[in-house]
């Protein structure tokens, strides 16, 4: 039994004309999201760059109504004999499940043909993970500028744009948190996250790392704009390019293996596993956007890997330094201190955070 459907006259609209007002939508922000949202501008451009590189030329003449999901199956196989990488097939294919979505919402088509096709596994190499003590060695080494960066990355867990938008208002040393509230894109700039993306994470003592405070503490007292961006000059974010060169160089001066600021984000998670805290609590200070891989990355972490026993935590209430003391590994025994500058200089924010 074929499963092409008829078209009817109402839907005579092509894969190239949807393709068009798909993205003219999501960039004016009137098509959004599953979860009502609007489209990140790194999402939006990586849909209409797999729709002009690779889908349009080859169906985008067809009806909506005439590809089937046999079609897209053998797009998809096509694309994998040509070489192509399965995270571009699977964006690809991403790409064109937005817009029959939408279709589909409207009456255009009678199913999803994106629905069963069979893609290539994406699996990407291992992430790496730091435990506190290379943590330690890991943040020493860089210039002392980019210090608090790569702490909170890794005892925060905040997100490359997250760190780029950060300014000092986000940062409440008083009540000890770091507010979340926008984003950077490369060429958009500035951008609201998503709404479950905005969140208040801790940075005292009793979550992270004790480092964290006191890389912040410093980091303020030499900010010269103490309303500007927090790493970065003026309005104007850091080069993540730069930060990473710099960094890559002491980290091989001191023979230390390379991190991400991606993978400082699992570094955090599995700090927060180490520490006992369950997935719910682990989603409230990270957001929900791909917590589950973090998660799954962040258990490969020492300390992390034997088995152990269920510890709940409510999510309104920080972790504690020893939640669940049956699954607190050895490495997490060390002093929670803050650094001599700080201390010095700093006398009324180090009691704020202390």
């Amino acid at each position: 039994m074929s499963e092409r459907a008829p078209c009817g006259h109402r839907s005579k609209v092509t894969l190239a004309e949807a393709a068009d007002e798909w993205i003219e939508g999501a960039k004016r922000g009137t098509i959004r999201n599953a979860s009502g949202d609007e489209f990140k501008p790194s999402t939006i451009r990586a849909y209409e760059g797999a729709l002009r590189l690779r889908v349009l030329a080859d169906l985008g003449a067809q009806r909506l109504c005439d590809i089937t999901r046999a079609d897209l199956q053998v797009f998809a196989d096509r694309l994998l004999d040509r070489g192509l990488n399965p995270s571009t097939i699977n964006v690809t294919l991403a790409s064109m499940r937005v817009i029959y979505s939408r279709a589909l919402e409207r009456g255009q088509v009678p199913l999803n043909p994106t629905s069963g096709v069979k893609l290539p596994s994406r699996r990407g190499r291992r992430e790496r993970i730091a435990d506190p003590i290379e943590g330690d060695a890991l943040l020493a080494a860089p210039p002392e500028r980019d210090r608090a960066l790569w702490a909170t990355a890794m005892y925060a867990g905040l997100r490359r744009g997250e760190l780029q938008a950060l300014r000092w208002e986000d940062i409440d040393l008083a009540a000890r948190v770091i507010r979340v509230r926008r984003g950077w894109d490369s060429q958009a700039g500035e951008i609201s996250p998503k709404r479950d993306d905005q969140r208040n994470v801790l940075i005292s003592k009793r979550l992270g790392h004790p480092t964290l405070p006191g890389h912040l503490v410093a980091h303020r007292i030499r900010a010269k704009d103490p309303h500007g961006r927090v790493f970065g000059s003026g309005g104007q974010p850091f080069s993540p390019t730069s930060l990473t060169r710099r960094a890559e160089r002491a980290w091989a001066r001191a023979g230390l293996e390379p991190i991400t600021l991606h993978e400082c984000r699992h570094t955090y998670a599995s700090t927060m596993i180490a520490a006992g805290a369950n997935a719910k609590t682990i989603s409230t200070y990270m957001g929900p956007t791909s917590t589950s891989r973090s998660i799954s990355t962040g258990t490969s972490c020492p300390g992390t890997r034997r088995k152990r026993q269920t510890c709940s935590m409510p999510t309104s209430t920080a972790i504690s330094a020893n939640p669940c003391p049956s699954r607190r590994p050895a490495y997490w025994r060390i002093d929670w201190r803050i650094s001599p500058l700080a201390r010095s200089q700093s006398g009324d924010i180090h009691n704020q955070l202390f």
